[in-house]
């Protein structure tokens, strides 16, 4: 509930005592919510560490968060194998935009006109079903017989592990839509287009989000299963080639930027669902 005040053309809105008691207990959650979040950070880097002094593993198999984090500022100092760590991070983030938004631009719409249009899906399905429990490391030597070790077969091999969960997620979007939602807008008079536009799109745009929150980190994936085998430059490559001269502390580091990026990505994808569902709510 709201009291509006007015007095000539000014007008103010004032929440209420209940409205106002929601609102803190929000921003209390949620800073309760970051406080825990670090104090687990916290732990888990304590424990590391403690493991690490105890001897468990062996200091080149399980390196302490120290020698970790020495190798990270010797990296940015420094680069690793002929990259600076800088180039490594943008490389492998261009390929992961083209690939993830090439399959996000394709999927969508594949997934809007499966789901409204048995024609099209029973053209696409056998080819979407076929091709997605096949792991993307089974296409790399084709990729590479067919357009080389360049940009293409990395961004390619992002867009096919990525747009089965696009096209499916989009899929279930628009089967979830509430028939009596339909049923209302066509008793309003509403074409077909319109139902689409104003009642079934809104309606899928959440599953539709979903999925590209699951895509990201299949995109990752695929992109670190590239970078391994047909590359020279980036944070699967960096993996790779600092595991084959057993630099573990630099696998930890490629190993934890690549988390943080790839959680970096999912957070904006949030923010962009919060501005374009606000509708939908989330924990």
């Amino acid at each position: 509930m709201r009291l509006t005040l007015g007095h000539g053309k000014m007008k103010h809105s004032v929440a209420s005592p209940s409205e106002q008691a929601i609102k803190l207990r929000r921003v209390r959650f949620g800073s309760s919510s970051y406080w825990l979040t670090a104090a687990v950070l916290v732990a888990s880097v304590l424990i590391w560490q403690a493991v690490s002094m105890a001897g468990v593993f062996p200091s080149f198999a399980l390196p302490s968060p120290v020698a970790v984090w020495q190798s990270l500022i010797d990296i940015l100092r420094n680069g690793y194998g002929g990259q600076t760590l800088g180039s490594d991070i943008l490389i492998s983030c261009v390929r992961i935009i083209i690939g993830f938004v090439g399959a996000v631009v394709i999927g969508v719409p594949i997934g809007l006109a499966m789901s409204r249009n048995k024609f099209v899906f029973d053209i696409i399905d056998p080819f979407l079903q076929f091709v997605r429990p096949v792991p993307p490391l089974a296409y790399i030597p084709l990729l590479v017989v067919w357009f080389g070790i360049g940009e293409l077969p990395k961004a390619i091999l992002i867009l096919v592990g990525t747009i089965p969960v696009i096209i499916i997620g989009t899929m279930s979007g628009v089967k979830s839509t509430p028939a009596l939602r339909i049923s209302v807008a066509r008793t309003l008079g509403a074409s077909n287009a319109q139902i689409f536009r104003k009642v079934v799109l809104p309606s899928a745009l959440p599953e539709i989000f979903t999925a590209m929150r699951v895509g990201i980190g299949v995109a990752w994936t695929c992109l670190v299963a590239a970078e391994l085998i047909a590359a020279s430059s980036g944070l699967g490559w960096l993996v790779q080639f600092a595991g084959q001269a057993l630099q573990v502390s630099i696998v930890i580091v490629g190993i934890v930027i690549i988390g943080l990026i790839g959680y970096g990505m999912e957070l904006v994808i949030r923010k962009l669902e919060n501005l374009i569902v606000p509708w939908r709510s989330h924990n």
